[in-house]
């Protein structure tokens, strides 16, 4: 029992050391090292993470400083990071053994690029050649672009192998969501801004943490789930068709069982339901904006209301074009006629942007009777353009393509969602 003690106390010690090394050389991550718990659990072989803190076998903590005391604090770097960009929150979702590599070799290489001498290694040198390969084919290396790529292209067992060796350092087993954490992904949240805010103040006086940054805007992005948004424009109403939560099937089967063809009651032809019938479809057709993307979103959009059954038989949906003015008007009426306009119809426009003449020309519509009830307006933007002061008395989404740190801001009064490219792939 005494030697059990000596080791936890020696562990909780080095634990201490790679703590105090973090904080006074980041110190822009005081916040998230004070609400990460360090907490012993025996046994377990390995250092790791649950979104709330960071658990650790005294064992295998000592035998890594043993080793080399800076594997010990690049570990818990490591953990505080994953914790920091979200990557154990969402966990149940995702291809976990993709995710999981993605998002250790997100987390190593800001830690690389930080360059914390108390957290250097010896393979660190290798580790940084294969990611200039990655960053090659991939771009800012965030888990999320990450786990796209190995989803969209694959990744052999060779080289899946060749990853885990390199930026592997703890263990993701406890990242299974639980029902009740010490620590939630709002209040993660709220720490990373604040790392984001004094990390601008940190890399004035020191070059690095530029995928620091990447990663943190990467978590505290607004996320909306597009589906659930397009569901917004939904409207109750009648609709012709058998309510079977009304329907009284004893009396209808009694009938025709006492006088033959004769039932006492019979099914309701009309059910409310909530269905899409007026909205309106706004395409950018400035040059910025790609034909075959614009298709995408298209078939995106088309291809989430379809697969939920939320066209009534008959709607009211404009497919409307502008650039600086309104270049056309498609009216679909039914799902033949979205099929129709995705296989035909043409993309008109390519010069700048002003998104105020497909407001205006909503109004014009609203005034000749054209829409009874309409839900709202979705735009397919670049975001370059110059928005309508007034907010009108629909909903409004901004949808783009893409983060952009220096596109403006939409108004408060609408929705803003950002795509990925790949999100749009696959649609139809």
């Amino acid at each position: 029992m005494a030697e059990e003690e000596k080791l936890s106390e020696l562990a909780v010690r080095v634990m201490g050391i790679a703590r105090d090394d973090i904080l006074i050389h980041l110190r822009f991550l005081d916040r998230a090292l004070a609400n990460l718990g360090c907490r012993e659990k025996k046994g377990m072989g390995c250092v790791a993470g649950d979104g709330a803190s960071c658990f650790y076998d005294p064992v295998y903590v000592l035998s890594l400083y043993q080793e080399n005391p800076k594997y010990v604090t690049r570990t818990y770097l490591h953990t505080l990071l994953h914790c920091i960009f979200f990557h154990s929150f969402q966990y149940d979702k995702l291809d976990k053994g993709k995710w999981d590599l993605a998002a250790d070799i997100a987390v190593e290489n800001v830690i690389l690029e930080l360059g914390l001498a108390g957290a250097a290694l010896p393979e660190d040198e290798e580790a940084v050649g294969k990611l200039k390969i990655l960053r090659e084919d991939m771009g800012d290396l965030t888990a999320e672009r990450i786990y796209r790529c190995f989803c969209r292209d694959g990744i052999s067992a060779r080289e899946e192998e060749a990853l885990r060796r390199l930026f592997v350092r703890d263990m993701h087993s406890l990242w299974m969501p639980a029902k009740q954490l010490e620590m939630t992904g709002a209040q993660w949240e709220k720490i990373s801004q604040r790392v984001k805010a004094e990390l601008k103040s940190f890399a004035g006086a020191k070059v690095g943490g530029e995928s620091l940054i990447k990663n943190l805007e990467e978590a505290t992005r607004d996320r909306y789930d597009y589906g659930e948004i397009l569901r917004r424009f939904t409207v109750v109403s009648e609709e012709i068709g058998i309510n079977h939560e009304e329907f009284d099937y004893v009396y209808y089967t009694y009938g025709l069982e006492k006088y033959g063809n004769l039932p006492l009651i019979e099914p309701l032809e009309f059910k409310e339901e909530k269905k899409v019938k007026e909205f309106v479809i706004a395409i950018d057709t400035s040059a910025s904006c790609r034909g075959e993307t614009v298709r995408a979103f298209l078939r995106k959009t088309y291809g989430l209301l379809k697969s939920g059954q939320n066209f009534f038989h008959r709607m009211n949906v404009h497919i409307i074009q502008c650039d600086n003015q309104v270049q056309s008007d498609t009216e679909i009426t039914c799902q033949e006629d979205f099929d129709t306009f995705l296989r035909q119809g043409k993309l008109t426009g390519f010069g700048a942007t002003d998104f105020r003449p497909v407001f205006a020309y909503v109004d014009s519509l609203r005034e000749q009777r054209v829409f009874e009830n309409l839900k709202g307006l979705i735009y397919f933007t670049d975001g370059y353009g110059i928005y309508p002061e007034q907010m009108p008395d629909y909903q409004v989404i901004f949808a783009f393509l893409g983060e952009d740190e220096n596109r403006a801001a939409v108004p408060s009064w609408s929705l803003k969602v950002v795509l990925e490219e790949e999100d749009l792939k696959g649609e139809g």
